[in-house]
């Protein structure tokens, strides 16, 4: 008997697994933070003898290394990887026994695409293959994307996902379960998962990497590539390198003080809270990214690199929480934290700013007045479905860059839903414009009478 057990990073939409049988274990990809891949093995009574990577990443910085230094485990990564640190190199066609007594062994499938060493794991028992972990290769109803490494490649790695797409399905049989690490929110996929599980088989019937031509499937995969996150390239280059062991220790307290002139050194002041409480009251000049969501994705996109960052949380299980979440992309240590009600993070006499929140609803009452600016910050892919006649299309992802670009008058900003349009409105709200963040769902805005165009 084996088990397959997965480790959810929701926040940075990946997964990492724990495959094993009765007494030992493989970690897949593992998370930063390996605690959690430590206690399940811990549940499952199994030792843990390989940590396998199935490339390098781009989006997260791996626990691979320290996971398994910790345990001993071998740490098996792709041979065509270029890392500084010791492994072992796998090449396609490699096996490896993961508990013999259960039948279990992973055998090595070269995949390209993703990258260009990219490797699959098929989990065999007893020479049956029942899983296979398939990294940023085959993903439920896509691909992983094939941009991330360089441009001149993109085309040849997209290439390289369609044949290694159809090599997966030839080589598995159809009820063989298909394990990716990308697809669940995270931009290192194409596009968005279509489910939660999947198989081969399914993936033939529905995946368009095996139901299309390459010509066809390569043209509409690079016309859909969305912008890649700014702090992708950091990400391969930590991984490459090693990563520093994980340090989750107390930050500095802040108090009114040390916040106030952190942000006159022009530092980054983060409020965790929730978008409903900072719009009611926060430190002027601080800015806003909900501690629940994507935390890591928008903040490592938006934040200038090593920029040193002060956190402000309701609470220490809150900012414990976001610290957790930071590290996973390389934001290792706030400059300070402080953790309360906004009243005590300014000084005596200091008074909380604050702007409106709105629906389209009343945006569409404003429609035709003088000095309103209809911001959207959504990606150009969703504006390209549908968007307000007459708004100004900034990407959240590139606002902080262009807050110049935003005309006079009174800003109504939003998204699909309100977290992105907060994180714009606190970004205006920090240079003294008059905001206003629509915190609805942009299905809403033709329904309230704004007139809505498709390109």
């Amino acid at each position: 008997m084996f088990f397959v057990d997965t480790i959810e990073v929701a926040g940075l939409g990946n997964r990492g697994y724990l495959a094993g049988g009765g007494r030992t274990a493989v970690a897949v990809d593992p998370p930063r933070d390996i605690d959690h891949v430590l206690a399940a093995a811990a549940r499952r009574g199994v030792r843990l003898t390989h940590v396998v990577e199935t490339h390098i990443h781009n989006d997260y910085v791996t626990g691979g290394l320290e996971l398994a230094l910790v345990t001993g485990a071998a740490y098996l990564v792709p041979a065509a990887a270029r890392v500084s640190f010791e492994r072992v190199p796998v090449r396609d066609g490699d096996r490896t026994d993961v508990d013999t007594a259960a039948g279990l062994a992973l055998r090595a499938l070269a995949t390209p695409g993703h990258t260009p060493h990219h490797t699959s794991y098929v989990l065999e028992e007893n020479g049956t293959a029942v899983a296979v972990f398939t990294g940023g290769s085959l993903l439920i109803g896509t691909v992983g994307r094939p941009d991330l490494v360089e441009p001149r490649l993109t085309e040849r790695l997209a290439r390289d996902q369609h044949a290694s797409a159809h090599r997966l399905a030839a080589d598995l049989p159809d009820d063989t379960a298909v394990l990716p690490t990308h697809g669940f929110g995270s931009f290192c996929s194409a596009s968005q998962a279509a489910g939660q599980s999947t198989t081969i088989g399914k993936e033939k019937a529905s995946n368009e990497a095996l139901t299309r031509d390459v010509d066809s499937f390569v043209a509409d995969l690079l016309a859909g590539l969305d912008d890649i996150p700014a702090y992708y390239a950091h990400m391969g280059p930590a991984n490459a390198a090693g990563p520093a062991p994980l340090d989750l220790t107390a930050p500095a307290a802040a108090d009114a003080d040390e916040i106030a002139a952190r942000l006159a050194a022009g530092e980054w002041v983060v409020d965790l809270r929730n978008r409903v409480a900072f719009a009611a009251g926060h430190v002027s000049g601080s800015f806003n990214f909900e501690a629940e969501g994507q935390l890591a994705t928008y903040l490592a996109w938006l934040i200038p690199w090593g920029r040193p960052v002060t956190l402000l949380a309701e609470s220490a299980e809150q900012l414990a929480a976001a610290r957790r979440e930071l590290t996973r992309v390389g934001i290792d240590r706030p400059a300070a934290a402080a953790t309360g009600e906004p009243d005590g993070w300014v000084r005596e006499g200091e008074a909380l700013a604050s702007f409106r929140r709105a629906t389209f609803a009343d945006l569409a009452g404003q429609r035709g007045k003088d000095g309103v600016v209809v911001l959207d910050v959504r990606r150009a892919s969703e504006r390209a479905g549908a968007h307000i006649e007459g708004s100004v299309h900034i990407p959240i992802h590139t606002l902080r860059d262009r807050l110049r670009e935003v005309p006079d008058g009174e800003v109504w900003v939003h998204c699909a839903g309100g977290a992105r349009a907060a994180i714009a409105a606190s970004l205006l709200d920090a240079v003294g414009r008059d905001v206003v963040a629509v915190d609805d769902s942009f299905d809403a805005a033709e329904l309230a009478g704004l007139t809505v165009r498709t390109v």
